[in-house]
């Protein structure tokens, strides 16, 4: 039941703030009016939530680079039962995932998007080395997956009233990390939880999701669930089946001050593996008893020029079940431009 508990809240949050949401745009194509309705709303220039793509788009023509570091220190694990419960794990595993995100505005209601990435961990056997007899680190460098997708936003929020912004998330995973350099999977068979839906490190994976957002000043509340398939891969001679996955995001803005785009964040963050596949398939590769993963993270963020946003945050793992415990310090930047060069919040 935990593994559904943030979604349903968040879908719970998605109906409550929609209304009459979709009966109103049953077009599925926000007028111009409500668009340059929204645009005059209060909506200051800022970095925004580092765990969740951004749920408003692009105006047509404008772009963003979003280089990120994604970093994940973890020496103690979670039990079979969902709890805040640690013990000690055998491996204890550090990596660093630098990230860019680009994104681009086709149109004032569809937005194109590609994610690269490298890849670093260490780890070693904590038993070996707390027994005093040393031992080999296991590191690895390589190319990450890249993840290429696409934000349809049918739904544009109302500044007089409680209708929120909804957009759809389809995205497609690329495992670039086996197809050109080969990296060995890091501990626990996932990259630093990020901006993006996690998925399985080297799996060729397709994500559906649906996210939201709502501007209320001086607060920008926004979310998403999103479920991941794994396409069957091949090891060993034999196909691979993996779980599928859920990820759930839940995230509060409050802006302190709107010119310098200075304030902080709450972002709840959410992975649950599953004990089945959309496909029926049985489970061979990873956990086959499904795992959830629950954390929270402190953001401040803050306004450096016209064009240049930045955040920075640490996500620590407040419970979980059949999984690594870890915290994972976090940082970003974003780069706006725009061919009229006045930049636009999304």
């Amino acid at each position: 039941m935990a593994a559904f508990s943030v979604v349903r809240l968040l879908f719970a949050v998605i109906l409550f703030l929609s209304g009459d949401t979709f009966a109103h745009a049953f077009g599925w194509v926000p007028t111009d009016q409500e668009i340059q309705k929204y645009r005059r709303m209060w909506n200051p220039l800022s970095n925004g939530p580092m765990f969740i793509s951004g749920v408003d788009l692009h105006p047509k023509g404008q772009f963003t680079a979003h280089p990120f570091i994604f970093t994940q220190v973890s020496e103690k694990r979670f039990g079979n039962d969902f709890s805040v419960n640690r013990t000690t794990s055998s491996t204890h595993s550090y990596q660093i995932a630098p990230v860019v995100t680009m994104a681009y505005g086709l149109t004032d209601h569809l937005e194109f998007n590609v994610g690269l990435s490298t890849s670093t961990f260490w780890a070693r056997d904590s038993t070996q080395f707390n027994r005093g007899e040393g031992g080999p680190v296991t590191t690895n460098t390589g190319i990450g997956d890249t993840q290429i997708y696409l934000k349809y936003r049918p739904i544009v929020q109302d500044p007089d009233g409680w209708r929120p912004s909804i957009t759809t998330f389809n995205m497609i995973v690329l495992p670039t990390s086996q197809w050109l350099t080969g990296p060995e999977r890091p501990p626990g068979g996932f990259a630093p939880l990020g901006r993006l839906p996690a998925s399985r490190f080297g799996a060729l994976t397709w994500t559906e999701g649906v996210m939201f957002r709502k501007n209320l000043r001086p607060f920008r509340i926004s979310g998403g669930a999103f479920y991941s398939y794994h396409l069957p891969g091949h090891s060993g001679g034999q196909n691979t089946y993996g779980a599928d996955l859920i990820n759930s995001r839940l995230i509060i803005e409050h802006l302190l001050n709107d010119e310098k785009g200075f304030g902080y964040n709450l972002e709840i963050v959410g992975l649950h593996g599953l004990t089945w596949r959309a496909d029926g398939h049985r489970i061979n590769d990873g956990g086959r008893n499904g795992f959830n993963s629950l954390g929270v993270q402190p953001t401040i963020q803050y306004r450096f020029t016209d064009n240049l946003v930045g955040a920075a945050g640490v996500l620590f793992t407040v419970a979980g079940q059949n999984t690594l415990d870890a915290y994972f310090p976090n940082f970003s930047l974003y780069w706006y431009w725009s061919k009229s060069g006045k930049v636009i919040m999304r």
